[in-house]
């Protein structure tokens, strides 16, 4: 477990990843990711937690955000097909 909470960590760095992302990417669930990520990880390397923390919690502040563009363009899509 250690050591798939070290990868994810490692993944949402290097990609600025959001949770889902990670989960898909290593066949996961989201729940997973997230329990891997804020209560193992702190436990045996807290730097690397604290570096994904920072990913995390911008990810979170702007999912506001992603999910209005998602929404915009779902509706844009539909309009320019006619329906």
């Amino acid at each position: 477990m250690e050591e798939r909470a070290c990868d994810l960590a490692l993944y949402i760095l290097e990609h600025q990843a959001t949770v889902r992302a990670a989960a898909k990417q290593f066949g996961i669930s989201k729940s997973t990711v997230h329990k891997d990520l804020s209560q193992r990880l702190p436990l045996f390397n807290r730097s690397l937690y604290l570096q994904v923390k920072e990913v995390l919690d911008r990810n979170k502040a702007e999912r506001h955000i992603r999910g209005g563009k998602a929404t915009k363009e779902k509706y844009q899509h539909k309009k320019r097909k006619g329906c």
